[in-house]
């Protein structure tokens, strides 16, 4: 699926910076909360977004990662971000997201899963986003 626009949203994590330089730490501290969905997977970017009727937004200080990407990943993260969020807020519209159930979604874009969820929270999305396992014969 491709989308020409980004929503407003989307840009609110700022086009100065990627999402990853600058804004997180390399590698998750246990001491320190983890934001999105827990996942026992490494590397593994995770955030809560913020549910404004059917727009989400991103705060770099409400997101978490833990273990390494390879630059790769994270140019593959950078690029997907925006449209993974537009898919979401998609899946908000058509109810597939919903802020009063909780029910786990998965997405893939540039070899990456994103797996979101609301949690029944009324407000926020939390969300996993790891390399795609290789699938092995």
């Amino acid at each position: 699926m491709s989308f020409c626009a980004a929503s407003p949203s989307v840009n609110s994590y700022s086009r100065s910076t990627t999402l990853l330089n600058k804004t997180l730490p390399a590698n998750h501290h246990i001491s320190e909360p983890w934001w999105g969905l827990k996942r026992n997977i490494t590397p593994c970017f995770g955030a809560r977004l913020v549910q404004e009727g059917n727009r989400l937004h991103y705060l770099a200080d409400r997101a978490s990662i833990t273990g390494t990407f390879t630059d790769a990943d994270l140019r593959h993260l950078d690029q997907a971000f925006p449209v993974l969020l537009k898919q979401m807020e998609l899946m908000l519209v058509s109810g597939e997201l919903s802020p009063r159930h909780q029910h786990c979604v998965t997405l893939y874009a540039k070899g990456l899963t994103c797996e979101a969820d609301s949690l029944g929270s009324h407000g926020y999305i939390y969300i996993a986003i790891y390399p795609t396992p290789s699938v092995t014969s």
